[in-house]
């Protein structure tokens, strides 16, 4: 390993749950040193033995729900002098949001905590962007004739964890506490579409990037190809500018009948988004240029990229000796 240039100034990062996201982390500290900065990228996680120990530290903490775990995230980031905040985990975006609005000396390219509340909730999820006049998926509420098949999400899953079809009323009526999902139609067949998004401060989208999701494991993509269509690119910027949404987010799209109908906002980085980054829409680059105090510059990802992840071993020898396979 080269030794740190002594001429670069230190940037440090504080990942919430972003134990595996490993190329993100050499995508920001490519996006650093490009901009005259060391990058120290520590993490917080619940466990020491996590992957992202090969390229930063680990620090281990609280739950995301524990009363406590926003105090402990500051003191942490003032200790360790770090200053960019990224979720990576739904649990995490709303804490992160509450720190940035607290504490003007952390950064953390998000949305406001009532926004990234709501969407963190799909049920609110939902009614917001109706509200708003998105184009979203057929929603089924209580006193609805239902029309089957439709599609139970827990209203705060995440990763498709408890995914149900519903094909008949007899599905619908099993449904422990329908309350606590999010029911909609059904679209079979239908292409799956991520935008990668970055707004700045001043609410100026400076990345649009649309990609097909082109095959998924445990709920994340593992093959993706990034595209160029106005019409998506549109309808986000549309979400983005009626929404009020800052910093990194990502959207998700089915595309069906001609009409792109949007399922969820992630107000975080999504795992995926390092296909964009390395496709020319630089996100990574963004969150520097604006933790530093940069104009962010625009970028737009060149289609027909197509991205594959794999897995990358790491294992932990008794001593704390980390050996990246």
């Amino acid at each position: 390993m080269s030794s740190p240039d002594p001429t670069q100034r230190r940037l440090g990062f504080l990942f919430l749950g972003g134990a595996k996201r490993l190329t993100m982390a050499r995508c920001l500290t490519r996006a650093a040193a490009a901009h005259g900065y060391r990058a120290d990228i520590m993490s917080y996680e619940l466990t020491a033995e996590e992957p992202i120990a090969a390229i930063g530290r680990v620090a281990t903490g609280l739950r995301w729900s524990d009363p406590a775990v926003e105090t402990d995230i500051v003191e942490l980031m003032h200790r360790n002098d770090l200053t960019v905040l990224l979720p990576f985990v739904d649990g995490a975006t709303v804490v992160a949001a509450d720190i940035a609005a607290s504490h003007p000396d952390i950064y953390c390219p998000c949305s406001s905590p009532s926004l990234t509340r709501d969407l963190f909730d799909k049920v609110s999820s939902a009614k917001l962007f109706e509200l708003n006049g998105l184009d979203i998926p057929h929603t089924f509420r209580s006193g609805m004739e239902p029309v089957f098949p439709l599609i139970a999400k827990p209203r705060f899953g995440s990763a498709s964890a408890g995914i149900r079809i519903l094909r008949d009323r007899t599905d619908l009526d099993t449904l422990p506490s329908p309350a606590d999902y999010l029911i909609q139609e059904y679209i079979s067949g239908a292409d799956e579409y991520t935008v990668d998004c970055f707004v700045d401060s001043h609410g100026r989208p400076t990345a649009l990037s649309g990609r097909r999701r082109a095959l998924t494991l445990g709920g994340e993509v593992v093959r993706t190809v990034t595209v160029d269509i106005p019409a998506l690119t549109e309808a986000s910027r549309l979400a983005a500018t009626r929404l009020g949404l800052r910093g990194a987010f990502t959207l998700q799209y089915l595309h069906s009948n001609g009409r792109f109908l949007l399922m969820e906002i992630n107000p975080r980085l999504g795992g995926g988004a390092t296909a964009s980054v390395s496709a020319g829409a630089d996100i990574a680059s963004m969150i520097v240029e604006e933790a530093t105090g940069m104009v962010v510059a625009e970028r737009r990802a060149v289609a027909g990229a197509v991205t594959t992840r794999c897995f990358q071993d790491v294992t932990f020898l008794p001593g704390n000796q980390v050996i990246n396979i």
